[in-house]
């Protein structure tokens, strides 16, 4: 799997592959860290205590495996030995132990959150990460190049239809066509409120700026036509996902969406 370098813009498969799997081991390293961080609001008198969570499982054998894997000693070398395995794969790649391994904990430390920590980003780690598993598994029954054409477009239709999916609802909502709700998060934000003479209270440049992300994340799908194209979109993007951890502090939004990139750049060249 070497460069393809007829096309500048067409991503190979070896290049895919290396910087989706560095990608996703920073942005699910950042989340462990995170996890690592919080370990006091998790135990004691704090927010997140799995006394309390525990109530939501309802096979009586399951919540006794739980009990024993989240006491906080055993989630400690959870999260320990996810940090070992995120930098197995950011220095040597991504084999089948690990990533199995990486899946395995996603799935557990969600299952300590009741499903989702933070939403959406939880969501898109997962796809990813699925994504990674899907190809190392299907490498042991067919070549590597399909094994991660699989893998890859089931990234990149995930990705895509959240992006399609997103801009979809906010063109039913009013609120998003007449911009008005844009002006509504930006207050809430953590820069927020905004400032009685600031640039987007003016309601023709809010309803602008609403259509522009309409328009935008419909329009996602059409990406995949091209590789340029992809390109274009993924840097929009990611200047977008940045703007979101700016005004409202989602760090993990950014990383995990980026993480999609090299997939779909990637698919793109395919078409």
């Amino acid at each position: 799997m070497t460069p393809d370098w007829t096309n500048p813009f067409v991503l190979s498969t070896s290049w895919a592959i290396r910087t989706i799997e560095w990608l996703f081991a920073l942005s699910a390293g950042i989340q462990t860290l995170e996890y690592w961080r919080m370990q006091t609001a998790m135990q004691g008198k704090g927010l997140w205590v799995w006394s309390i969570q525990r109530q939501d499982i309802p096979t009586s054998w399951v919540r006794e495996v739980l009990d024993k894997l989240f006491t906080p000693s055993m989630f400690r070398v959870l999260l320990l030995t996810r940090l070992l395995a995120l930098m197995s794969l950011l220095v040597q790649g991504g084999n089948l132990l690990n990533i199995g391994f990486l899946f395995v904990s996603n799935l557990a430390v969600l299952i300590r959150w009741r499903g989702a920590f933070n939403g959406g980003s939880d969501f898109m780690s997962l796809v990813v990460i699925t994504g990674l598993l899907i190809a190392q598994v299907a490498s042991c029954f067919t070549d590597t190049e399909m094994a991660w054409r699989a893998g890859f477009w089931y990234i990149t239709i995930q990705a895509m239809t959240s992006y399609f999916m997103s801009g979809s609802v906010k063109l039913l909502q009013p609120e998003w066509r007449n911009g008005s709700a844009m002006t509504i998060f930006l207050n809430a934000a953590i820069h927020g409120p905004l400032s009685s003479g600031h640039w987007l209270r003016k309601p023709w440049l809010a309803t602008l700026g609403s259509w522009a992300f309409i328009v935008w994340e419909c329009a996602a799908p059409l990406a995949l036509l091209d590789a340029r194209l992809a390109l274009i979109f993924c840097f929009i993007a990611t200047l977008f996902h940045f703007l979101v951890f700016w005004f409202f502090g989602l760090n993990r939004f950014f990383w995990a969406w980026v993480a999609t990139f090299p997939a779909i750049v990637w698919c793109s060249g395919q078409i």
